[in-house]
């Protein structure tokens, strides 16, 4: 399956935009959020704003930005599924074929030794899990990267063949549940030395 459409919203921007250049050249169309989009614009990469595709403003310090059908509904969509290529069709959902996101420093933030509760909260990541376990759990249809250690990898596949194989959309959903489930891990640790205190 070809890559299409790709939704780029990461902490960590090492190679991301040598990485989306990349999809540019192989006339992917990318979606993304906040600061992800600055830099790319800035680099000179045509995107879409994600509140272009959702209709609605990131609102409250960013906290809500991409938790919403028209995301979401392109990530899990079953493709040759008739009813949700008909719900894809009706909503006017545009199917994402590439997540690529990595998650607020919460390790990082709280390692920090005055760092305060309020501080840490905001290091907890909602959206950017939700889109990753999407994709990941849509493996089949939908590549998922949350390491930039891989861009070389699958920029290499996309130049190729315009796909990644499904091995490979494997092992990254892997990764990912992995990813989220090191990070929630990390949460639930700092929280309960904070009961501690």
């Amino acid at each position: 399956m070809k890559i299409k459409r790709a939704l780029i919203s990461v902490s960590d921007k090492s190679g991301v935009v040598e990485f989306a250049r990349t999809l540019q050249k192989a006339g992917i169309e990318i979606v993304s959020t906040g600061g992800t989009m600055k830099a790319l614009r800035e680099a000179g990469i045509p995107v879409i704003y994600v509140s272009d595709v959702t209709g609605f403003p990131e609102i409250m310090d960013g906290r809500v930005k991409t938790l919403n059908p028209l995301v979401h509904g392109g990530i899990l969509a079953v493709r040759g599924n008739p009813e949700h290529e008909k719900a894809l069709r009706e909503l006017k959902i545009t199917p994402i074929d590439l997540v690529v996101v990595n998650l607020y420093p919460f390790v990082e933030t709280v390692a920090k030794p005055d760092v305060t509760l309020a501080e840490a909260v905001e290091q907890i990541d909602i959206g950017g899990p939700a889109m990753i376990r999407a994709a990941a759990k849509n493996f089949k249809f939908v590549t998922v990267i949350t390491n930039p250690s891989r861009y070389a990898e699958i920029a290499a596949m996309i130049e190729k063949d315009g796909a990644v194989d499904g091995m490979t959309r494997m092992r990254l959903a892997q990764e990912a549940f992995a990813h989220t489930a090191e990070y929630d891990r990390a949460i639930g640790a700092y929280l309960s030395q904070q009961i501690e205190k």
